[in-house]
């Protein structure tokens, strides 16, 4: 992905963050922070700071407007007040229990389909793309949402191509529609912003002042995995729940095929075509899942944990652990270790 140099313009780039009330109030004022960012920036010398985005926050209604957690922020102008903008930004949205209810803002999904066709850029944080999908502009594109939404999103929008092991997806012939994953990569997509629109100096300037990371590894690392299980096929479901507590054991498929009573044609048949993986994949993703609480909880060798979830092979599980999370066993404790200072108390 080719960051645009700066453009040259006179005027500050319009930025119109959307306030809804299924909105996350931390991710708003995050990026409404982070992007006049630029002009916290201590001057140098003489030289005023500067002010690259004007940004406001906007709603169906101008004013106070309760958000997901209860907070109220207040919205500077209604969406019908705006004839024009050049960038749109939907924050996280909380999805409740019966996930996300299509057709609730028709009057949002009317006007940011209408500012993309005057040129603005469509930009999501990580659940903010359900609301976004709805116009129909990200079908049969690339996109990424918070992979706990995944499953939810491909349901209510199969024909978007989602990816929620990456952390920022542009797509579109403009560039102009794009997608931040999980939670805490709407810093990717806020500095991503400013790195093209006012420089990747500027940027870094801002990453710096607010001790923020770009999520180079991508989100691999952070996604606990979690068989399915709604697939309905019940001699698979009970080879899944015996070796969620014995992935560890000798020869762990072939245990799984005796156990489930079916022939090893049909059990390996079977168990992709419910689970989605097949049976010796399945089995690694469980112990890399161990592996990885391990490494975070204990201060056992990496050889030693290899043995404790079924490798006699570190090296082997070395190799497996970085394919699966992107990262080294080492470069994963050293990310996602509890510090000392958090277990003082613990």
């Amino acid at each position: 992905m080719q960051v645009e140099r700066a453009p040259t313009r006179s005027e500050p780039i319009h930025v119109s963050l959307v306030a809804i009330p299924e909105a996350v109030i931390s991710t708003l004022s995050g990026i409404f922070d982070v992007m006049n960012g630029p002009a916290m920036l201590p001057a140098s010398g003489e030289e005023p700071r500067m002010r690259p985005f004007k940004v406001e926050i906007v709603g169906l209604q101008a004013g106070l407007l309760e958000l997901a957690s209860g907070v109220p922020v207040t919205a500077h102008r209604s969406v019908a007040e705006v004839g024009a903008t050049d960038i749109i930004i939907v924050p996280s949205i909380l999805l409740e229990a019966k996930g996300w209810q299509k057709g609730r803002h028709p009057e949002l999904v009317g006007w940011c389909g209408a500012m993309h066709r005057r040129g603005a850029l469509l930009c999501s944080a990580c659940s903010g793309i359900f609301l976004l999908a709805e116009t129909g502009l990200f079908d049969g594109l690339d996109a990424t949402v918070h992979y706990g939404y995944a499953t939810a999103f491909a349901s209510a929008y199969p024909n978007v191509h989602i990816h929620p092991q990456r952390v920022l997806v542009v797509s579109g012939k403009r560039e102009e529609l794009i997608s931040s994953g999980a939670s805490m990569t709407w810093h990717d997509l806020v500095l991503y912003l400013i790195a093209r629109h006012a420089g990747a100096t500027v940027a870094q300037d801002v990453a710096r002042f607010f001790a923020l990371q770009w999520h180079q590894d991508g989100l691999a690392p952070y996604i606990v995995f979690e068989g399915r299980k709604d697939h309905g096929d019940l001699a698979i479901e009970a080879a899944q729940n015996w070796i969620a507590t014995h992935f560890s054991v000798v020869n762990p498929v072939e245990e799984m095929i005796r156990r489930s009573g079916l022939t090893e044609r049909t059990f390996k048949r079977r168990f992709p075509g419910a689970t989605g993986l097949s049976p010796i994949a399945y089995v690694q993703r469980l112990r890399i899942e161990d592996g990885k609480r391990r490494l975070e909880r204990t201060e056992a060798s990496v050889d030693e944990i290899s043995w404790q979830v079924g490798y006699e092979e570190p090296a082997f599980f070395r190799r497996l652990f970085k394919r699966v999370t992107g990262l080294s066993p080492g470069a994963y404790r050293r990310r996602f270790k509890i510090p000392d200072y958090a277990r003082q108390n613990s």
